[in-house]
């Protein structure tokens, strides 16, 4: 008997299904960028104010300057930080978050104090399974 219903895409669910569907590439983008490990640190550091980008350098330890750099634009291209130059001599530059991106602090600061939180017990476990699985 010859199938009459072509077969229909599932209806997403979970977290995204609030979305529609021709906006889930771009927050997919969005929640990347956002969750990405130097961003959160990035934000999380200007949240007490404008920072001169080597005293932002010094607030998120093991960041390269290639990759600040690039957090940075991106941090720009999205909305989330402003950069002022400022026509002294020597020059001077400060990155400060925008109204949108202090609007992430709240979901930032919740991730780090997650992390801290738990780092013992993920710690913990990392080394269990590492124990228990052969090497690949």
């Amino acid at each position: 008997m010859e199938n009459r219903h072509p077969a229909r895409p599932a209806a997403p669910t979970g977290p995204c299904a609030a979305w529609p569907a021709e906006k889930g590439e771009t927050i997919r983008q969005i929640v990347e960028r956002a969750g990405d490990k130097w961003t959160v640190l990035v934000v999380s550091a200007l949240h007490a104010g404008p920072l001169r980008y080597t005293d932002l350098q010094r607030s998120v330890p093991g960041i390269s300057q290639r990759m600040l750099t690039h957090t940075l634009r991106q941090l720009r291209r999205d909305g989330l930080v402003t950069r002022t130059a400022y026509a002294e001599v020597p020059p001077r530059v400060e990155y400060e978050l925008t109204p949108l991106g202090a609007s992430l602090i709240a979901a930032v600061t919740a991730l780090i104090d997650w992390a801290g939180t738990h780092h013992d017990e993920i710690h913990a476990h990392c080394a269990r399974f590492d124990d228990a699985e052969p090497a690949s």
